[in-house]
């Protein structure tokens, strides 16, 4: 095909005949138009739709705050502590850059956790957007990497303490384990080396990888469309121009309310940096302005706080909650023979994978199952889509109690992150373990509680009030 390039009038603006050079040569306007520009989304958008966008600025503020910061960084273990503490004293404005990073760290899983909890909401998980939301649960497991490795690298006390403990988690799987944690390490201690391969995934591998996942959640996103409050799919009901009816472009409409949620985070997150950095020790501890020693473990070892509520599960897994777990395993595996409709051989294998379990845990010591219940937790955030069974997808529309299951399941996160912060008191065990077999019940018999009460007439359009 020949090259046509396309012909304005000598009197167009200077800038059109440059975009106009472009487009000829690089599909720019196209990308644009079609991932923003005239993408049609639902009208009926509210403020958790503010928390997608965000997690982009975010990331991109991690990564631009984070190169400044590698200029003056030594990954090193003798130089690490020192260097940090030369970019908060001597580099210009490097305090700023520093705390810019180290809030904008707790910044990404604040927002992270509300736009999941908004998909938890509306349902946005549902069919057709499953592998969105698998996109979605992937770049969740990258940044809790990229914020695990990143931790080790202030070279601190809690840094040095919190990476042993986690990596010696590791230790507990049968066969391998010692030697996985062992490649993790790449030493028998958490030292030099294992500063080193830290800071490579954590500067290099990690954030190529969760660009890549960034983009291919968008791009699956833009191509089913976006899910919205109602629940109800606009692109079923289109107008005569072909787009739907109950949608409006992005831009200028969401960019506008876009950049209303960008000013009023820019407005908490500065104060946040330049009044109260540390949090009260929750976003940086007081034990991390302390260097590294091998040879003095701090009295409380404890990960920063957006991994806490997957500790809490850890911690609860003591030897006498096993029996709990296996009595809890055994009910659960009757219940689904007496009120589930799989097929016989599913019910089999579900009973297989019980009885299995319950001999593991009468051989195996708890520490291994407190592992394999820590990385549960996480996992099964990734079987969503096939586990809510709802008639309705958007929480406006189902009964009313599932709201308060859903108040109740946030409350259980929280408690369970608050309790992993603190040290584990016999009280504090008993409250972890309660809200440990919530959290997972409130996952595995949702196939079945989805389903149950007076749902409400899902309506053919969107509710929507101009504002």
């Amino acid at each position: 095909m020949a090259f046509k390039e396309t012909k304005l009038p000598a009197s167009a603006p200077a800038g059109h005949k440059a975009l106009a050079w472009v487009d000829d040569r690089f599909p720019l306007s196209k990308l644009w138009n079609d991932q923003w520009g005239k993408y049609y989304a639902p009208k009926n958008f509210n403020t958790w739709y503010l928390f997608g966008s965000l997690a982009m600025l975010v990331l991109v503020l991690q990564i631009v705050t984070g190169i400044f910061l590698t200029m003056h960084y030594k990954p090193d273990a003798n130089l690490a502590f020192g260097s940090v503490e030369y970019i908060m004293r001597e580099v210009p404005w490097g305090w700023l850059v520093r705390y810019m990073h180290s809030t904008g760290a707790s910044a990404f899983f604040i927002v992270v956790y509300l736009h999941m909890a908004r998909a938890l909401m509306y349902g946005s998980y549902r069919k057709p957007r499953e592998l969105i939301w698998l996109f979605g649960f992937a770049i969740f497991l990258c940044l809790m990497a990229e914020a695990f490795f990143g931790y080790l690298l202030p070279w601190g006390q809690m840094s040095y303490w919190g990476a042993q403990v986690i990596v010696n988690l590791f230790g507990a799987i049968p066969v391998i384990g010692p030697d996985l944690s062992l490649w993790i390490r790449g030493d028998y201690v958490v030292s030099d080396a294992t500063l080193n391969r830290f800071f490579a995934f954590h500067v290099i591998a990690l954030p190529l990888v969760l660009l890549g996942l960034v983009a291919a959640h968008l791009i699956a996103l833009h191509e089913v469309g976006s899910n919205n409050p109602d629940g109800i799919e606009v692109k079923e009901n289109l107008g005569p121009d072909g787009h739907p009816v109950d949608s409006i472009p992005s831009h200028p409409y969401y960019t506008v309310k876009d950049i209303y949620g960008v000013a009023v985070f820019l407005l908490l997150f500065s104060a946040v940096v330049f009044f109260a950095p540390e949090m009260g020790g929750y976003f940086l501890e007081y034990n991390n302005f302390l260097p590294a020693d091998s040879m003095k473990t701090p009295p409380h070892i404890a990960p920063t706080w957006y991994f806490t509520p997957f500790y809490s599960v850890l911690r609860a897994t003591t030897a006498d909650f096993i029996y709990v777990l296996m009595a809890a395993i055994a009910a659960y595996v009757v219940f689904v023979w007496l009120k589930s409709r799989l097929a016989y051989r599913t019910k089999i294998a579900i009973a297989v994978i019980g009885l299995a379990m319950i001999v593991g845990m009468l051989l195996l010591e708890a520490k291994f199952w407190g592992v394999v219940l820590f990385g549960t937790s996480v996992v099964i955030l990734a079987f969503l889509p096939w586990l809510d069974h709802s008639p309705a997808k958007s929480l406006r529309y189902r009964p009313s109690w599932h709201s308060t299951l859903y108040v109740v399941f946030a409350i259980v996160f929280v408690t369970l992150g608050y309790l992993g912060t603190q040290l584990p008191t016999p009280a504090f065990t008993i409250i972890s373990q309660v809200c440990t077999l919530a959290y997972f019940a409130f996952f595995l018999l949702m196939p079945w509680w989805s389903t149950m009460g007076a749902f409400k007439p899902v309506p053919t359009r969107v509710s929507y009030a101009a504002h």
